[in-house]
């Protein structure tokens, strides 16, 4: 991706164009001067944008979110000569599909020099969902099929922090993986075909992102080149069909890897535990080791990886 940069020193100006990439920069931007501030880059981040306008001095940041669901963004910022309605750092989460004012920075001192440098980083998902506890999970694989655990909650191998309790299944390749919860698909990806034992293969991990309602997140991990059967904004339902399972990303053998959470802020997730029904009853707790048989039927109750990052100088008389 492209991103264009433009710093204005008096009459001169300067273009510069930098390839970052995706998943790590929203886009950055240094501009100093005394005319009307310039906002930064459209195109830094097409589904969630950073603008700025600045009306009778007062300097207002509004987050556009085009993404399919919630996102929390976390602000720092240094300030010289201004005040924000807000403590910063700021963190909030902002709705799919809106352009939402952020918060305000105004002069402290009339008719006098004012910066301010920030920085922002955002993740998919809101701070504000509350899991239904009351929600018993389908296991995300056909009736009747059965597969042991093989890393269960606060699992020794990768099942810490964020990914605290997640669950992993070893699974053959392309073994049809289905929703354990209904809801809106979001997020999805299936272009890579590698995968390995170390934490440098996980940006090549392909997966499908799923928003329940109640504002926490399904997440399938490892999937088959090729291999999602769903498109972002589609509707599924609990057993319904989403994904064939795969060997890609930070894995080290074909396995399916399940786990719900919701964001803290613009940098962290917090995993969350569940409970699923199986062949042998409802709200199990699964257990590393033991193999689980799926009963195809539908839950109890019916509700449903790296930060972004941007920053930008200003200074203005």
């Amino acid at each position: 991706m492209i991103l264009k940069f433009v710093e204005k020193v008096g009459a001169r100006a300067l273009s510069i164009a930098f390839t970052l990439p995706l998943t790590f920069v929203m886009g950055c931007r240094f501009s100093r001067g005394y005319a009307k501030l310039q906002p930064p880059p459209h195109d830094s981040l097409p589904a969630v944008k950073v603008t700025t306008k600045c009306e009778d001095g007062v300097t207002h940041f509004y987050v556009e979110n085009d993404e399919l669901c919630e996102i929390t963004m976390t602000f720092g910022l240094d300030i010289s000569n201004l005040k924000g309605n807000v403590e910063f750092p700021y963190t909030s989460t902002f709705g799919p599909g809106k352009l939402t004012e952020a918060f305000a920075l105004t002069p402290t001192v009339s008719n006098g020099e004012w910066e301010y440098s920030y920085t922002n980083y955002f993740k998919l998902g809101s701070n504000c969902a509350k899991h239904d506890d009351s929600c018993v999970y389908h296991l995300p694989y056909a009736a009747g099929s059965r597969f042991k655990v093989t890393q269960g909650y606060n699992g020794s191998f990768s099942h810490k922090g964020s990914n605290q309790y997640a669950i992993d299944w070893q699974m053959p390749e392309g073994t049809p993986v289905c929703a354990a919860r209904g809801g809106v698909v979001v997020r999805v990806k299936d272009d890579s075909s590698i995968g390995g034992s170390s934490i440098k293969y996980d940006p090549y991990n392909n997966y499908v992102l799923i928003r329940h309602d109640d504002g926490t997140l399904g997440h399938y991990c490892h999937l088959t080149k090729g291999g999602v059967c769903v498109k972002p904004g589609e509707r599924v339902e609990v057993g319904e069909k989403i994904a064939l399972s795969g060997n890609t990303g930070f894995s080290s053998g074909a396995h399916l890897h399940f786990s719900v959470f919701k964001t803290k802020d613009g940098r962290e997730r917090i995993s969350i535990p569940v409970k699923f029904k199986t062949a042998d009853g409802e709200g199990v707790t699964l257990v590393e080791g033991q193999r689980y048989e799926s009963t195809g039927a539908a839950p109890t109750s019916v509700a449903s990886a790296k930060p972004h990052e941007a920053r930008q100088t200003i200074v203005a008389k």
